[in-house]
Parts: structure tokens; C-alpha cells; sequence
């Protein structure tokens, strides 16, 4: 866990929130030396992001397994602002972190600032990003890990490596932000019940 205490590029969910906006203002990214269609994206997950902190909808037993946590436990997300999928992701935990600030200490870290730690944290091979990892309060033990996304859209993307039936990658993604649409961040609620329960 030492790699954590040392990892560079911390914000609050807050900070990160406005340097986010930041970034969109200035035409930017977080990321260096990004593309003009990384750039293109931040602003397109600025408005994804935004349109979910003000419509989800939180699950009953969701909040109630954030309020029973008995222990406090940092959160720290490794993302970048040009992920689509953390876009649909972030706010949620976010917003489930609200739940028990007391309990739950959120922070984000930016992937490419921090290459050793994702190194530690990868998805079959790859740097997928959101990867959430959880720890006590003491940053000496993992309580979990989650991400890059939910299982069943984990599932998606596998099965659209296996078989693109002709799509390409811009063709996936709109399926799979579709099926986040059409989710309304319940997998992800699901999953999280299930995860904090356990810590119990």
C-alpha cells in the first residue's frame, strides 16, 4: 500500500469536480499531450457526468449498507476525464460516498500521473480505468477493488472482442453508453450493496 501513500495527483472529489470543469473551459484535458478527440470527449463526459449527479435515483438497501458501515475506508479512484466509462461510473460512487462521509473517504488520482499504481491494478493486461480500490483507514490493507465497470458490461465488451460483427470501437461505444442509459446506474448499485455488505 505503499505505492498510495505515494501516489501523486490526489484531489477530493470536489477538487477534481472543478479542475474537470476547468479543463472544458480551457479546451483541455487531464491528460498531457492528449488528442483533439480526448479533448473532444472531457467535454462530452463533463455533461454525462453532470446529467447523473442530478438524476440518479439511490437504492434503498444501497443506502442503507453505506450507513451500516462499521469502519472508515479510503476510496481512491484511478481515472482520467477522457474515460466514457467513468464518466457513467464516477458520479455514482461519488454520490454513494456521500452516503457515510464519515466512513468514506473518496479520492482521485489520475492514470497516467500514476503509472506504477495502475500498473499494480490491471484488467487482463490493460490499464482500464475506473479502478476503484478500496482500503482501511490505515492504507495498510485492501478492503476490495472494484472496476473498470459493471460485470455485465464488462461482459459486453468481451463479447464484442470476440465477435465484432463488424462494429468498430465508435460503433461499440455508443452500445455500451447506451446500456448505461438504459441501466440507470441500478448494476452498479448492485454490485456496491453487495461489496460494502461484505465489509460487515
Amino acid at each position: 500500500m505503499s505505492a498510495l501513500l505515494t501516489a501523486l495527483g490526489h484531489y477530493t472529489y470536489e477538487s477534481y469536480l472543478k479542475k474537470f470543469e476547468d479543463w472544458v473551459q480551457k479546451g483541455l484535458t487531464s491528460s498531457s499531450n492528449a488528442s483533439p478527440a480526448l479533448v473532444e470527449f472531457t467535454k462530452l463526459n463533463w455533461a454525462r457526468s453532470q446529467r447523473i449527479h442530478k438524476t440518479i435515483a439511490l437504492n434503498p438497501d444501497m443506502i442503507k449498507a453505506a450507513e451500516k458501515l462499521n469502519h472508515t475506508y479510503t476510496w481512491m479512484v484511478i481515472t482520467e476525464a477522457w474515460c466514457g466509462d467513468s464518466a457513467q461510473i464516477l458520479p455514482v460512487i461519488a454520490e454513494i460516498a456521500k452516503l457515510n462521509p464519515e466512513k468514506i473517504k473518496l479520492y482521485i488520482l489520475l492514470r497516467d500521473g500514476n503509472p506504477d499504481l495502475i500498473g499494480n491494478y490491471l484488467t487482463n493486461g490493460a490499464k482500464a480505468i475506473p479502478k476503484l480500490i478500496a482500503v482501511n483507514e490505515t492504507l495498510e490493507k485492501e478492503a476490495f477493488v472494484w472496476g473498470p465497470r459493471p460485470s455485465a458490461a464488462q461482459e459486453l465488451l468481451q463479447n464484442w472482442k470476440k465477435n465484432p460483427a463488424g462494429r468498430n470501437w465508435d460503433d461499440f461505444e455508443k452500445e455500451l453508453h447506451s446500456w448505461y442509459a438504459k441501466d440507470k446506474t441500478q448494476a452498479i448499485q448492485t454490485e456496491f450493496i453487495q461489496l460494502l455488505e461484505g465489509l460487515n
